[in-house]
């Protein structure tokens, strides 16, 4: 058991040796990824993806989880573990980040560490402008992030517009107004007549409503209907059509052979007189028209038969 707890310690003070060295010569193989992360971050990452071009072939969302614990239930304590977190974590622009934004702050910096990997890769910059470059991006990120939100200021009021609108009509408009008019049960629930109680409904508990006027129109009961106004809107065709052109007052004059008009008499007053018209606008009454042989042979006789059964 010693042997192998002595043979543990030589292998952990071997990586660390390893590390340190890679520490020290990481600002010449990856200075872009030391400049955003640091050396000692940076050389945790290349020695766990396994070198420098398998870090940079390596996506953004895998380099947060470079040096992550698993959680073993071996029956030990699980409190001081901190699954997920990996070697992004301890890197400087991490841990200055607030609670709330440390997952944040994890993302923005793999996805350019993984950018600055591949710059070291190519050795597109050997002076680490591009690492430095990145980690002010994230840095003014972050703080723009913690910013407060700006206060809000007050808006004034809106100049009153006092313009009349232009209000829809038509048949479906008035409709819709004759569905939504307060009805007459309604109007006569809120009229009160003057010096006569009204009557009440107990409406549970305590609360009474009174019933206004319903109930008394007329000593009777019910309520009152009003009458709509029925109009007829026919075109002229159509009223010529119907008979209706005189009726309506047309300019003619004339009037068709059923219609009726009324005389003025000294001893029995005002009558209605059928009148005929033989259409050139002259109006005689029908009392004074000829009587013609179809009329006198259907109609002539003026007595009533009683047929015997």
């Amino acid at each position: 058991v010693m042997q192998a707890c002595d043979q543990l310690l030589d292998l952990d003070a071997a990586k660390r040796k390893m590390l340190s060295f890679i520490e020290s010569r990481m600002t010449i193989f990856a200075p872009n990824v030391c400049a955003l992360v640091g050396s000692g971050v940076a050389a945790q990452l290349v020695a766990q993806a396994g070198g420098l071009q398998q870090l940079a072939r390596m996506p953004s969302c895998n380099l947060q989880l470079l040096g992550s614990k698993r959680k073993h239930l071996n029956g030990l304590s699980l409190a001081s573990l901190t699954p997920g977190q990996g070697f992004l974590h301890s890197a400087e622009t991490v841990v200055k980040a607030p609670p709330d934004l440390k997952k944040k702050a994890v993302r923005l910096l793999a996805g350019k560490c993984a950018l600055s990997a591949r710059v070291d890769v190519c050795h597109e910059d050997v002076t680490g402008g591009v690492g430095r470059r990145f980690r002010q991006e994230i840095e003014k990120r972050m703080d723009k992030l913690q910013e407060p939100p700006p206060a809000k200021k007050p808006k004034p009021l809106a100049a009153p517009d006092d313009k009349p609108r232009k209000k829809r009509g038509g048949k479906r408009v008035r409709k819709l107004k004759e569905k939504m008019a307060m009805s007459e049960m309604s109007k006569l629930g809120n009229r009160v007549a003057f010096g006569v109680a009204e009557d009440e409904v107990h409406m549970g508990g305590d609360s009474t409503k009174g019933l206004g006027m319903l109930g008394k129109f007329k000593q009777s009961g019910k309520l009152r209907v009003q009458q709509k106004e029925q109009k007829i809107n026919l075109g002229k065709k159509a009223m010529a059509r119907r008979g209706l052109t005189a009726a309506a007052g047309g300019s003619s004059g004339a009037t068709g052979g059923l219609s009726s008009t009324v005389t003025m008499t000294p001893t029995t007053g005002m009558i209605f007189e059928e009148m005929h018209t033989d259409g050139t606008g002259t109006v005689t009454p029908a009392r004074l028209m000829p009587v013609k042989k179809e009329d006198l042979k259907y109609f002539g006789a003026a007595k009533f038969h009683q047929i015997k059964k």
